[in-house]
């Protein structure tokens, strides 16, 4: 059978035993033929190609303007045709097995300074409202406890009825951890407490949760909350695309590092099952402190001069 007939083959054994949808489908064999197209080039072909004319062929894909997703994608496929290939006998070896593919470089989470999460909740404290009032408790909260915007709007009214410097949140799987809380996002909730029943739904007495809502949920939603947030933004004259809870979650993260916490106290306030999670917070404090060193130090300003 010759190298085209395995690509043929290998399709059909994608839709017929994988439920492969038709774009995914096409999308492989666009990706094999480009690999065909590379070796076709060094005198190769998929039927006779070994380790170094793959490898060269998966460093080229690295040297092109790919997004990650679709050279990972068209390694993936020629990984999973040689696999089939070895399967059916047609080859001996599996000429991709013992090739590294390169390794993605995780983007850096986004964050804000302090100066902007300062901006931020004063956007909202202006706002001499209920609604402004409840906009600056939550991200009080957010700020001071680095949660994640399911774990506060999931937050019981209990929770904080008396006034406590930890919360009790129950995160990802269920596990159980201390999140802090200091004096001003206290002092935040506080005033936010009594006109809490405001929100609530027509003919509605009361609500378990902290931040009730009128809507069919009963309490609000991510979704309301990230337009909150956009209308603060705006108003602290931030790009709105620079905000979202979980930024203020990476602020949290970054900014007790930048104050010298040790990263595996920011992993337990987190609640991170894997301190290599936590540490991608460090690379982001080493990039704000070249930033700082390249802007802000005289002879580094003197040799842009």
């Amino acid at each position: 059978m010759a190298g085209a007939d395995w690509t043929e083959a290998f399709l059909e054994m994608m839709a017929a035993e994988r439920a492969g949808a038709a774009n995914t489908l096409i999308a492989y064999g666009r990706d094999l033929a480009d690999a065909g197209g590379f070796l076709a080039i060094r005198g190769r072909g998929l039927a006779d190609a070994d380790t170094d004319d793959l490898e060269a062929y998966f460093a080229h894909l690295g040297a092109q303007a790919l997004s990650a997703a679709t050279a990972a994608r068209r390694r993936s496929a020629v990984r999973q045709f040689y696999r089939f290939v070895l399967g059916e006998g047609w080859r001996a070896d599996d000429p991709s097995r013992r090739i590294d593919a390169p390794k993605q470089g995780r983007p850096l989470p986004k964050i804000l300074t302090r100066e902007e999460v300062a901006r931020l909740i004063d956007s909202a404290t202006r706002r001499d409202t209920a609604a402004g009032l409840r906009l600056a408790a939550m991200l009080e909260v957010l700020y001071a406890s680095g949660l994640r915007v399911s774990e506060l709007l999931a937050l019981p009214l209990a929770a904080l009825a008396r006034d406590p410097a930890y919360l009790m949140v129950r995160g990802k799987g269920g596990k159980e951890r201390l999140a802090p809380l200091n004096a001003t996002a206290r002092a935040s909730v506080t005033a936010y407490l009594p006109v809490r029943r405001r929100f609530l739904a027509k003919g509605v007495k009361d609500s378990p949760w902290l931040f009730p809502s009128r809507g069919r949920a009963g309490r609000l939603t991510p979704r309301r909350l990230g337009q909150l947030l956009d209308e603060a933004a705006i108003g602290a004259k931030i790009d709105p695309a620079k905000v979202s809870p979980h930024v203020l979650r990476h602020a949290f993260a970054t900014h007790l590092l930048d104050g010298g916490a040790d990263l595996r106290v920011v992993q337990t306030l987190l609640g991170h099952t894997d301190i290599s999670t936590t540490q991608i917070y460090t690379h982001v404090a080493q990039e704000r402190l070249r930033e700082v060193m390249q802007t802000k130090h005289p002879l580094a300003r003197k040799a842009d001069d």
